[in-house]
């Protein structure tokens, strides 16, 4: 996802759900705060895995990455709003990140971004879902993330932190990310599917 990162936009936040399900929510969530954060990406990670050559996984993450989090008076009164520096891929090979840089797959000298915009949260269970827009190589879809708010709580600095994890799965071909190589024995090298993983620690923002 060049090397400068796209400034993330102003959270439209969710429509104000009045059941008493959206206050439940807020309840099993560690010291729950309503409030602005800003995403710190020196203690967060935006990771993902696909599966190689039909008998393995490959790691990878993104290193520069921006965001803010907009929570409610409930959980699904929240917004999201990141932009990740496509050309900050790292998948441990200097080789293969290069190839995945290029017109193969993200083309980052004319997608540098890849953005995501939520539209809601909901209830799912005893799950929560962030429902949002994803944005890749110019094409923009739908995807929903499995979402965990895991906490709330003082930092030794003085402030306030948060903290989420999130999951997702993509085709990528869905995003125009559709290079194809077949090996020999069947099958191919990269697989469609690749799963989303979001560690993200916010930092609470003054009023």
């Amino acid at each position: 996802m060049t090397t400068t990162t796209a400034t993330a936009t102003t959270a439209t936040p969710a429509t104000v759900p009045t059941s008493a399900t959206a206050a439940a929510a807020a309840s099993t969530v560690p010291g729950y705060l309503a409030g602005t954060w800003v995403i710190d990406p020196a203690h967060s990670d935006v990771g993902f895995t696909v599966r190689h050559m039909m008998v393995s996984k490959v790691r990878g993450r993104f290193a520069r990455f921006e965001g803010q989090i907009v929570t409610g008076a409930t959980p699904l009164e929240s917004s999201v709003t990141a932009s990740i520096d496509l050309a900050s891929i790292d998948t441990n090979s200097a080789q293969r990140d290069g190839h995945l840089r290029s017109t193969d797959f993200f083309d980052v000298e004319t997608y540098p971004t890849m953005t995501y915009q939520s539209t809601g949260v909901r209830q799912d269970g005893d799950d929560l879902v962030l429902d949002g827009n994803l944005t890749l190589k110019g094409v923009t879809k739908a995807v929903p993330l499995r979402l965990e708010a895991n906490g709330f709580g003082p930092d030794p600095y003085g402030g306030t932190r948060a903290g989420f994890s999130a999951y997702a799965e993509i085709n990528r071909r869905d995003f125009g990310v559709d290079f194809q190589a077949a090996l020999e024995t069947g099958g191919v090298v990269v697989a469609d599917k690749v799963a989303i993983h979001l560690e993200v620690e916010a930092v609470l923002q003054p009023e």
